[in-house]
């Protein structure tokens, strides 16, 4: 009877294994906002990460987040490393690309709780009111990521926090004296 269990245990195992090997390991998150601000001035908010503090959803998961700039003061090379709590985690970004006003791209490692590489972009395209802003994350999961995908959804889960992101940065965007008419 002990050698059924076990086997069984054992074939569902293996196969829970197969599942998660053969889930994506690839994913993209997405959100966008329209600002009634023009390029500039939203442009202005992400490209120096001194001013996320205002506007980023986790910049509150921990108000004794240990905070270290570095690297040029704003645009490419701009650094900034967090180390938090265990809801802000310990991390790093880095804008390595910045074209004013319609592109910023950002290498982001989180390290705590779970060490992972990936790559952030912050799309500004004019608009007749002001600008459409695309936040949006790639990346690459390993094993445990692809597992802890089958039971969270990261889509929602991060997107979420892109979402509120995103209306921060509108309301900062559009109170900044460049938003002035």
């Amino acid at each position: 009877m002990a050698r059924k269990i076990l086997v069984g245990v054992g074939v569902v195992l293996v196969l829970l294994v197969l599942v998660v090997a053969t889930r994506p390991g690839d994913f993209r998150i997405e959100r966008s906002l329209a600002m009634n601000a023009p390029p500039d001035a939203v442009f202005a908010q992400v490209n120096d990460l001194h001013k996320w503090e205002a506007w980023s959803p986790w910049e509150k998961l921990d108000p004794k987040m240990q905070k270290v700039f570095d690297g040029a003061p704003a645009g490419t090379g701009a650094i900034y490393a967090w180390t938090g709590n265990d809801k802000a985690g310990e991390g790093r970004m880095t804008i390595e690309k910045s074209e004013k006003p319609s592109r910023i791209d950002i290498k982001l490692e989180f390290l705590k709780p779970f060490a992972a590489t990936n790559e952030t972009s912050f799309v500004f395209t004019p608009t007749p009111a002001g600008t459409n802003v695309v936040w949006t994350m790639t990346g690459h999961n390993g094993f445990m990521g692809k597992a802890f995908s089958m039971f969270m959804d990261m889509d929602k889960l991060v997107g979420g926090d892109f979402e509120k992101g995103l209306a921060s940065l509108k309301s900062v965007a559009e109170a900044s004296p460049k938003a002035a008419p």
